[in-house]
């Protein structure tokens, strides 16, 4: 079965997570730190991890896998996952790729080198319609995709 890994803690689009993989009868496992309010459905499961560091990325990339979607915002852990097998999404609807992910980790450890040396930068632009838009089609895609490819195998 089809499985989403939500990294909730910060996630702006779980509603839509759970109204996408309703309608295509796709497992949700929201992950965090703490107890988030969530529909009470069958398909949709809470892992509440501990509060150590990355404890709800390690517990993702763990069960990530090809029948498995990802929906996070975290890169290094979007690396993890695709390693693993999965596709992963971005809350803003980008798809994070094979191809695409090394740029992303450059980009990150060089922003991250700018705010180290005393920078001030600007965070990532503010969430907007239009990136909820998207993320709603790119999941959808991303869903009958996968259920193609298992259907295959």
């Amino acid at each position: 079965m089809i499985r989403i890994l939500v990294d909730a803690d910060a996630c702006p689009v779980k509603d839509e997570i759970y109204r996408v993989a309703l309608r295509h009868g796709a497992a949700v496992v929201v992950v965090s730190n703490s107890r988030l309010r969530m529909p009470d459905h069958p398909l949709i499961t809470r892992q509440v991890v501990n509060d150590g560091f990355d404890a709800a990325d390690d517990w993702i990339a763990e069960q990530a896998n090809a029948a498995a979607i990802v929906v996070t915002a975290d890169i290094l852990l979007a690396d993890r996952a695709l390693k693993a097998g999965a596709t992963v999404i971005a809350p803003n609807g980008r798809p994070f790729t094979t191809a695409s992910i090394g740029g992303a980790i450059a980009t990150r450890a060089i922003m991250a080198d700018l705010r180290a040396g005393g920078d001030v930068i600007g965070g990532p632009p503010p969430f907007q319609k239009s990136d909820r838009s998207r993320f709603l089609s790119t999941l959808d895609e991303a869903l009958v995709r996968l259920a193609r490819t298992i259907r295959r195998a």
